[in-house]
Order: structure tokens, then C-alpha cells, then sequence
């Protein structure tokens, strides 16, 4: 056998005493910061605030986050206050103040805060333009005038709807992303789920495009994990709950 030098055996043992004689409470390290925010659903018949939370590690320059708490807000759909636009504020009132209580108040300054409204809400936008607007108005008041960093209250197209169904179907299901064995994000390999959704009138069919050829030019582009995705919405008419139940109301009376 060979024997070690003895200046590699002398090196070997002082690197080991200042291992043994550093703390790790001397070692500094910078703690995840948890980061919030705020998302207010406005659709046809009320209205809810929803509290998602993440910490400031991001998985390929997206964030994962989870819903932590969320508050129906009391009253009609906002659509529904379209004769009385000034009393929009007092309904969110309460939930906003919840929603202080269940954030702490050193990060209500660096909380986004979203309304997206939909269905119902767009009606009017095509039918009264300027009755939506003083709906959107008397809301963006009502939200600027809170702690949180208000971000804009729109309504949104029926092809951003549906995309964002698509979205939170395939992350609930892990399709984006799975951890690996050391803890890391990685992308999943699973293949992206369709989604459908039944409406009162009509139903929507949200899937995937694989092939940028294949891709309509109304579809949606979606940076999310590191890829990109394109989704495309086929709207399916008459094919809603109230079709379907004045169908079964005729069969039912023949």
C-alpha cells in the first residue's frame, strides 16, 4: 500500500476541526418569503374573493401556488347593480376587511390585487357599452380605495375564460409540473387534459393545439413552466343545462 503525503493527511485534519468548530447557526440562511394575493371572481350570480398564496422560489419562472381561503360576497352579481353602480363598493366591503385580517399587514402594500368579470357581465358591455363602464369604474374606486395592490378589474373575453379553466384543471391535475427526487421542479411528461364546461345556453370545449400549424389565430398562447402552450376554445350553442332541460321537459310531457 502507499502511504498519503503527510502534507495531505496534515490538510485533511484542520479542514475537519474548522468543520467541527463552525455552527450552523453561523451560517446564513435567507428564509422563503411567503407572497400573497388577491383574485375577486365576478360572475352572473355573486361574487367571490379568493387568497392564493406562494413563496418567492418560482419553478422555471412561474410560480406555485395554492388557494389558501377565499369569501362569498354578499348580495346580487355585480351585473346586477348596474342600476345602482355606487352601492358595488359596500358589498365587497366585508370580505375586503376579512381579507386584511387574513394577510399579514406588512405585505398588504405587495398584494396584487384582480377582478375578472364574466358571463353575464359582458352582456351588457355589448348590448349598454357605457353602462359597463360605470360598473367597472364604480369598482375600480371601490378596490383602489383598499390596502392591496390593485391591479385592474376587466371583463374578460369568453377565449380568456375558458383558457384559464384550462389552466386550473391541468394544475390541479399536475400535468405542468412534478417534483423530482431531490425536491426540484420538473416537467411532468404527462400530456395536457381537455376541459369541458356547461353553461345555461352553450358548453365550450378547451383543449390543447400541438401543432403550431394546426393553431387557430384566436387561440390563447400561455407561458407557463418553462413551455409554451396554445389553447383553442370550440363553442358548442344550444348545448347548455337550460336546452338540455326543456329537452327533457318535452320528453318528459310527449
Amino acid at each position: 500500500r502507499e502511504l498519503l503525503p503527510p502534507w495531505l493527511v496534515i490538510l485533511a485534519g484542520l479542514t475537519g476541526i474548522v468543520l467541527l468548530c463552525v455552527s450552523t447557526k453561523d451560517v446564513p440562511i435567507t428564509p422563503l418569503r411567503t407572497k400573497y394575493g388577491i383574485v375577486l371572481d365576478a360572475g352572473p350570480s355573486h361574487t367571490i374573493l379568493f387568497i392564493y398564496q406562494w413563496t418567492t422560489s418560482k419553478g422555471n419562472k412561474t410560480g406555485v401556488i395554492r388557494e389558501c381561503s377565499s369569501c362569498p360576497v354578499q348580495g346580487l352579481g355585480v351585473s346586477r347593480y348596474s342600476d345602482s353602480p355606487q352601492n358595488i363598493g359596500k358589498s365587497l366591503e366585508p370580505c375586503l376587511n376579512w381579507a386584511q385580517k387574513e394577510i399579514p399587514a406588512e405585505e398588504h402594500s405587495q398584494t396584487p390585487l384582480y377582478l375578472g368579470a364574466t358571463t353575464s357581465t359582458r352582456q351588457p358591455n355589448l348590448t349598454h357599452p357605457t353602462l359597463s363602464d360605470s360598473l367597472l369604474a364604480a369598482l375600480t374606486v371601490a378596490l383602489k380605495s383598499s390596502p392591496f395592490d390593485f391591479q385592474g378589474a376587466q371583463i374578460l373575453s369568453g377565449a380568456d375564460k375558458e383558457a384559464f379553466n384550462w389552466v386550473a384543471v391541468n394544475y390541479v391535475l399536475e400535468n405542468f409540473f412534478k417534483y423530482d427526487w431531490r425536491g426540484q421542479l420538473v416537467p411532468s411528461g404527462k400530456g395536457m387534459a381537455g376541459v369541458l364546461t356547461v353553461g345555461g345556453t352553450s358548453a365550450q370545449l378547451t383543449s390543447k393545439v400541438e401543432e403550431e400549424k394546426q393553431a387557430p389565430e384566436e387561440g390563447v398562447r400561455l407561458q407557463l413552466y418553462g413551455q409554451m402552450h396554445k389553447v383553442y376554445t370550440r363553442h358548442c350553442p344550444c348545448h347548455g343545462t337550460d336546452q338540455l332541460r326543456s329537452r327533457l321537459l318535452s320528453i318528459l310531457i310527449q
